[in-house]
């Protein structure tokens, strides 16, 4: 048969071999379509309309949605809501991941070590990041309540006379409220990463700096950090990202009150969007924040891989 097809054995074997591989891919191709026909729709779409929409004017006083340009991207550059709003962000990210840090990392020096306890308290630690930011909004605008908030009492407590500060009411007392908040969520995150690198570093190390005569800063300075930059770099960054999405605490706090004065960038664009309707602003915000984010991340991320490079 093979001879009277023109063709050898083994030739026909790869012929046959190649048809079968292509079936194969075409039909692994075709099981997979739906779900990136999903993705795209779910995500894909979403940017690429609300693209679209940074370029018109679309709110309610314009039914005709007018192609703009680059008109609402130089209003939000000049709004000078949105430099208020960032910087009550980058107060928040700023303060917060770095406390966050330190108290993450002085827990992971203790609890790496042979504790007694150390079954029972690694999961009351994490208790915190478990829970639904929202809820923990509401338990912590309970506790920083001026009346019957258990934060005024205490402080009562240890002062003796009564203490009424209104928490939420003032600008700086709110951001240090959001700080506070934020640091009893999220540095039980930065603690189990930090412990996680630290149980990966080779004892060896800190063997060979004792017999160099370190002592216990010298050894965390010398041995430890370096050890754990990489694992210290990615979780600054995780936690910066998500930190400056940081909404729900100015909504259950201050809905971004008084006036103006504490509200985030996630919340000034929610305000735009489904307050005020100016859907085609709310877009170029956004991606402007996008695109500011992406820049930073992008030259975090590029000086961390050179300084390991060298």
């Amino acid at each position: 048969m093979s001879a009277s097809l023109g063709l050898p054995r083994r030739g026909r074997g790869r012929w046959a071999g190649g048809t079968y591989a292509g079936r194969r891919r075409r039909t692994g191709w075709l099981l997979v379509a739906p779900a990136v026909a999903a993705l795209a729709a779910v995500g894909l779409f979403p940017l690429v309309y609300s693209l679209t929409l940074s370029f018109r004017q679309w709110d309610l006083q314009t039914p005709a949605h007018p192609f703009l340009g680059l008109d609402n991207y130089a209003q939000a550059l000049t709004d000078a809501r949105i430099w208020g709003a960032l910087q009550n962000t980058l107060i928040v990210v700023g303060v917060g991941v770095a406390l966050q840090f330190a108290l993450g990392l002085g827990l992971a020096l203790v609890m790496v070590d042979e504790l007694r306890g150390k079954r029972f308290v690694l999961p009351l630690l994490m208790l915190p990041v478990m829970m639904v930011p929202v809820v923990v909004a509401f338990t912590w605008r309970l506790l920083w309540d001026t009346r019957y908030g258990a934060i005024n009492q205490v402080l009562g407590s240890l002062l003796g006379r009564e203490v009424a500060i209104a928490w939420l009411a003032e600008r700086p007392t709110a951001l240090f409220a959001m700080v506070v908040t934020e640091v009893w969520q999220w540095t039980p995150f930065m603690f189990l990463v930090l412990l996680a690198g630290l149980s990966n570093l080779n004892p060896e190390l800190y063997d060979a700096a004792a017999l160099d005569g370190a002592g216990w800063w010298s050894a965390l300075r010398d041995v430890t950090l370096p050890g754990l930059a990489p694992v210290i770099a990615v979780a600054l960054l995780f936690r910066a990202l998500d930190a400056f999405k940081i909404f729900d605490l100015v909504f259950i706090f201050t809905q971004g009150g008084p006036g103006t004065a504490t509200e985030s960038l996630s919340w000034y664009v929610y305000q735009l969007g489904f307050k005020f309707f100016r859907m085609g602003y709310a877009a170029a915000v956004s991606y402007l924040i996008l695109i500011g984010l992406t820049v930073a991340a992008s030259l975090y991320v590029g000086r961390f891989v050179r300084e390991e490079r060298a």
